[in-house]
């Protein structure tokens, strides 16, 4: 099977920046503790303060789709319904 990798960024409002990056933290820790997640970086931008740079790595499209599923059902899919995404999904 192959892995998985999204890579891209998301844009947060000015108005649900605070609320996005206190909701971050757990959810970090949420997927890194999902199983088949090898790599999961989301990262402020070192220019533009509004933008998170992502990294995923999940290690088949399985554990990818379970990931998104919980994401969805989650408090942080909840606080960034409205974030611009701008990903590209690829396996290896």
């Amino acid at each position: 099977m192959s892995t998985v990798i999204l890579q891209g960024f998301i844009i947060v409002s000015d108005a649900n920046l605070e609320t996005v990056k206190c909701a971050l933290i757990h959810h970090k820790q949420l997927t890194l503790a999902e199983e088949g997640c090898l790599v999961f970086r989301v990262e402020p931008d070192e220019i533009n303060p509004k933008q998170f740079n992502v990294y995923e790595v999940f290690i088949n499209q399985a554990a990818f789709d379970c990931h998104q599923a919980r994401v969805k059902a989650s408090y942080w899919g909840e606080v960034t319904k409205g974030v611009e995404r701008h990903y590209q999904i690829t396996t290896a």
